[in-house]
């Protein structure tokens, strides 16, 4: 299999293609259009500014080789945080429209004053998973690392994955046909960050994201 990890222009891709191959998995960096024609399945890693991201993947023509790609070939993509947020309509963090693959915003995060939460969410949190495919080969609950100021809030419940708390739910994780993504860093998330790339690796090579 080979996986292609999209260089967002505000993410170090380096150390999720080092995370996937010691899975075992063949990766690599692209930022060009053409570099996707040979990808079984993309990986979109993102942190930082919502706006920067979106700018960065439209000067470079990413979105239309996205697109392609994602929705016309179905290949499996990967959003991984600001990644994962990039697939929604908008942000609350600026102007830029998303790539508006998810039924779905991106707002401000707010844990309640009561909660006495700092924003960012930053560090180790358990995860519920509800999809079996992406969380059932976990032992009891998986802790993943988050740093964001930004959550996805899907219209529909069944594209929901996975929730973490932090003073209030957060979308965790997303599931829409071939479209996957996680507001969590599964490539600082050391043996919990393996088993969830390994899930996704094993459902973007099977029939299951077609679903």
């Amino acid at each position: 299999m080979n996986i292609a990890v999209v260089d967002s222009g505000v993410a170090n891709v380096g150390s999720v293609v080092n995370m996937l191959k010691r899975i075992g998995v063949r990766a690599h960096a692209v930022d060009v259009p053409s570099a996707l024609e040979s990808a079984d399945a993309i990986i979109l890693p993102g942190v930082g500014h919502f706006d920067a991201g979106m700018k960065h993947l439209r000067e470079r023509g990413l979105v239309e080789a996205l697109e392609d790609r994602v929705l016309g070939r179905r290949v499996p993509i990967l959003g991984i945080c600001l990644g994962m947020q990039l697939l929604t309509r908008s942000s609350e963090e600026g102007a830029a429209a998303g790539l508006s693959w998810l039924d779905a915003e991106t707002q401000r995060l707010d844990p309640g004053i009561a909660s006495g939460l700092l924003v960012p969410h930053m560090g180790w949190n358990e995860t519920i998973g509800s999809d079996e495919d992406l969380f059932g080969r976990f032992e009891g609950t998986p802790r993943f690392y988050y740093v964001h100021s930004y959550h996805v809030v899907c219209r529909a419940q069944s594209d929901v994955a996975a929730v973490c708390m932090y003073g209030t739910k957060v979308t965790a994780a997303v599931r829409h046909r071939n479209i996957f993504g996680c507001q969590f860093h599964p490539e600082k998330s050391h043996r919990y960050g393996m088993k969830f790339l390994e899930a996704f690796v094993g459902l973007a090579s099977g029939a299951k994201c077609s679903a």
